[in-house]
């Protein structure tokens, strides 16, 4: 897991705040000055985070746990979407459904409907409906798609929630956090970080900072993985191996078996008893 550069992150913008004026004041300890009327982000600080947030990202991957990526705002919206496909993990970039993760049966009987629309239109029962029929099933399958068609395999709760700027989803927030589902996000000095589980002190506004801590954060996503995959494959291999050594019992087991019958007859035999006799003697 690379650990992150302070001059990558300064290049990228991610120290870059808010106007002081709109700062939060739970945001003093990683704030490291002001310039111009803009508070200017801790650097050192964040980049103390980002490990600990890598970390612990990186144990729930391994877990098998998904993490749910939360941006819905314009300059963050394309950015999440190719991270979190590119680790295969579920995200929202359009407007958050009510009830996400408290009311999840009933998300879930949403996405449901998706795929039954997806059996429809494959085994032919769509062409038999009428034509304005079939439109307004197409205008439902497509709202469907637009708001859930990132999270069509995520069918639990999420392990975590990974958020990019945790005062515009804050409804996001409390749901988690009545759930008690970890978050994690980028905190940016407008923003209170007691909200947040794991915070990442960074400008949330300009697609540059969001890029590069995202990149860093789904990297170690990557590695947790792999190492989960590294498992799988280990397991079926000692599971092979034990396999292979019960086999090689059960063949010796069947030729003992086989065998029993064989001695016994011979050490029966009066001729054998009287050499056994003999070689005592």
């Amino acid at each position: 897991m690379a650990k992150p550069e302070v001059n990558d992150l300064l290049n990228a913008g991610v120290h870059f705040g808010h106007l002081t004026r709109k700062w939060n004041p739970n945001m003093a300890p990683y704030i490291y000055m002001e310039r111009n009327g803009i508070h200017i982000i801790n650097l050192y600080k964040t980049v103390a985070k980002i490990g600990e947030t890598n970390e612990a990202l990186k144990k729930i991957a391994a877990s098998g746990r998904k993490i749910l990526f939360v941006a819905t705002k314009k300059q963050a919206k394309d950015i999440v979407a190719e991270k979190a496909k590119a680790v295969n993990m579920p995200y929202i970039t359009e407007r958050w459904p009510g009830g996400m993760l408290t009311n999840f049966v009933t998300i879930r009987k949403a996405v449901k409907k998706m795929s039954a629309i997806d059996r429809m239109k494959k085994d032919g029962t769509f062409e038999t409906l009428s034509k304005k029929e079939r439109l307004q099933v197409d205008r439902q399958r497509a709202k469907l798609e637009k708001n859930l068609g990132s999270i069509t395999e995520m069918t639990r709760l999420p392990g975590a929630l990974f958020i990019v700027d945790t005062t515009r989803e804050h409804i996001a927030v409390k749901e988690a956090q009545k759930l008690k589902i970890p978050i994690f996000a980028m905190v940016d000095t407008n923003s209170d970080p007691r909200d947040v589980d794991f915070v990442i002190p960074s400008n949330d506004d300009a697609s540059k900072s969001i890029d590069k801590i995202l990149g860093l954060v789904t990297e170690a996503l990557a590695e947790g993985l792999k190492e989960r995959q590294s498992e799988k494959e280990g397991a079926a291999a000692s599971d092979a191996k034990d396999m292979e050594v019960a086999a090689k019992k059960a063949e010796l087991t069947i030729a003992a078996e086989e065998a029993a019958p064989v001695v016994e007859k011979a050490i029966a035999d009066p001729e054998v008893k009287a050499e056994a006799s003999n070689e005592k003697k």
